[in-house]
């Protein structure tokens, strides 16, 4: 039997890598053209700013930095990569999925590559199926990104919308190891509350804010407690939480309620970066690079899909 094949006791997260676009967007600009103000958004979402890619920080580029970093991090080389997959709701293309370009730019030509696509969830997702696939021996090293261009596809003049989304990419090495450094996944989705956050028939994002920050509230709590059974561990054990950052109220209030404790470091990458969709959460682990420890990542979004794991950080 091929070695490669026989399987590994755990997998882990070697390495983050993160790609910020340079363009920075305060909310006196978002607030212009919604009738707003800076004032209403930070209570409202906890946002000072947000990055807005240009025309030639597409998604591959974006992706395939974040990527690169991570690569260089884990001092793996693009040829010794197994597969290359890529969490994205905003790709546009009608045809070539995101994954195969990246793989290319990053040399990794032997990879299998594809897009997972399970929106604002799609992080801990296809963290989860690049964990099976080191763990089985279908691959060794797995790269895994989070790639967003949420301005394409938001209405710059939706008042419910406008102010929360950013643009970014982050990307994790994921390999093998002697124990589980990636939990076990806790995941679900409630599909007849997708018209709450769906795209109109010009391709552009809609959301029932009010009734998704409820879902959100509620499921967060909820799944983050099954994901600490499945793991093993409670909340006391925690270093991290790292959930989707999609408002820094959802974040504010599901903390309170898994009663995390001070010494528990929990991101607020939103307030600077905004939503950034399936790229938020490897984003946020970028911003905590001296974290070290179990920590409990949440993912919810479209579809409405939800996904929780602990593991260690690198």
């Amino acid at each position: 039997m091929d070695p490669a094949l026989t399987g590994n006791p755990g997998s882990q997260i070697l390495s983050v890598g993160a790609y910020r676009p340079h363009t920075e967007v305060g909310n006196e600009t978002i607030a212009a053209l919604i009738d707003s103000s800076d004032e209403w958004i930070r209570r409202r979402s906890g946002i000072e700013s947000r990055r807005y890619a240009t025309d030639d920080e597409d998604l591959v580029t974006m992706a395939a930095a974040a990527a690169s970093k991570a690569l260089a991090g884990a001092g793996v080389h693009p040829h010794d990569v197994s597969v290359v997959l890529v969490a994205t709701m905003s790709h546009r293309g009608r045809a070539t999925t995101v994954a195969p370009l990246v793989a290319d730019a990053l040399g990794a030509t032997s990879a299998a590559a594809m897009d997972l696509g399970a929106a604002c969830a799609g992080f801990p997702y296809a963290l989860a199926t690049a964990d099976a696939l080191v763990r089985s021996g279908t691959a060794r090293h797995v790269v895994l990104v989070g790639a967003e261009r949420m301005s394409d596809i938001v209405d710059p003049r939706d008042r419910g919308t406008a102010f929360l989304f950013g643009d970014g990419a982050g990307a994790v090495v994921v390999g093998p190891a002697p124990s589980r450094g990636i939990g076990p996944v806790v995941w679900g989705a409630e599909g007849a509350k997708s018209e709450l956050l769906r795209y109109d028939e010009s391709g552009i994002l809609r959301m029932a804010g009010p009734d998704v920050f409820r879902w959100a509230t509620s499921v967060i709590p909820e799944v983050g407690r099954r994901a600490l059974d499945a793991a093993g561990i409670t909340a006391a054990d925690l270093s991290a939480f790292i959930p989707h950052q999609a408002n820094l109220r959802i974040t504010t209030a599901a903390a309170k309620a898994l009663g995390l404790g001070p010494h528990v470091r929990i991101s607020t990458d939103i307030v600077t970066n905004g939503n950034t969709g399936a790229a938020s959460i490897p984003l946020a682990m970028a911003a905590l690079p001296d974290a070290a420890g179990p920590a409990l990542l949440v993912g919810f979004g479209a579809g409405l899909a939800y996904a929780a794991q602990v593991v260690e950080l690198p």
